[in-house]
């Protein structure tokens, strides 16, 4: 069997790789001199430098607490978060809505301590 190497991103939050199709990606979009918004890019096909983030508010809160998304797209200026903050709680909260059955964060992974689905 053939094994397909899958591309592989770093989260801005966390710093942790992951496959692309498992985090957000995003770009800085120009509102004038020096303002840049962070839109958030599901379809991967908007022009420009982006990066990429967990659907997680812990990483987009460390990610701005680090400062990281100006080093990441290479920007200085004033970035606006709000477009992803949006995206970010609004998948997060249609995640939560079919259940409660939301993906762990990479660093909340384990084994489960269930035994009745042995």
């Amino acid at each position: 069997m053939v094994r397909r190497a899958y591309p592989e991103r770093t989260c801005v939050g966390c710093r942790k790789r992951a496959p692309a199709s498992e985090l957000l990606r995003f770009v800085a979009i120009g509102n004038g001199a020096d303002r840049f918004s962070l839109v958030p890019d599901p379809a991967r096909r908007r022009p420009g430098r982006g990066a990429h983030l967990h659907l997680d508010p812990a990483c987009l809160t460390q990610a701005e607490r680090r400062r990281a998304f100006g080093r990441a797209l290479r920007l200085t200026g004033v970035l606006d978060t709000g477009p992803l903050a949006e995206a970010v709680c609004t998948t997060v909260a249609a995640g939560t809505a079919d259940g409660g059955r939301t993906e762990p964060h990479p660093e909340q992974q384990g084994r489960t301590t269930d035994m009745s689905t042995r």
